[in-house]
């Protein structure tokens, strides 16, 4: 199975609302590790790394993310996976 790596970040309404924990929460459940964390200029960032499907699905998750974030952009950088990455957590 091919392993990817996706660097994201996420602009709009995304810290206060719970998308860190909701983030962790929905990678664990699809099978992918890596992180996610607040960053100072009000963003989120996140790695998704495991099979391109799970990674995708997540990716694809942070467009909406959960009920009370309101998500403007999504910025998403396909890496080399390292293969390092442990399971998913909140990163700070």
């Amino acid at each position: 199975m091919e392993s990817v790596r996706a660097h994201v970040i996420i602009e709009g309404r995304v810290q206060g609302v719970n998308f860190r924990a909701a983030c962790r929460d929905q990678a664990r459940q699809v099978g992918v590790n890596g992180w996610v964390k607040n960053r100072p200029d009000k963003t989120v960032e996140a790695i998704f790394e495991g099979p391109r499907a799970a990674v995708q699905r997540m990716v694809s998750w942070c467009y909406s993310g959960p009920p009370h974030a309101r998500v403007d952009r999504v910025n998403v950088s396909w890496e080399e996976p390292t293969g390092k990455e442990l399971p998913f957590n909140i990163a700070w």
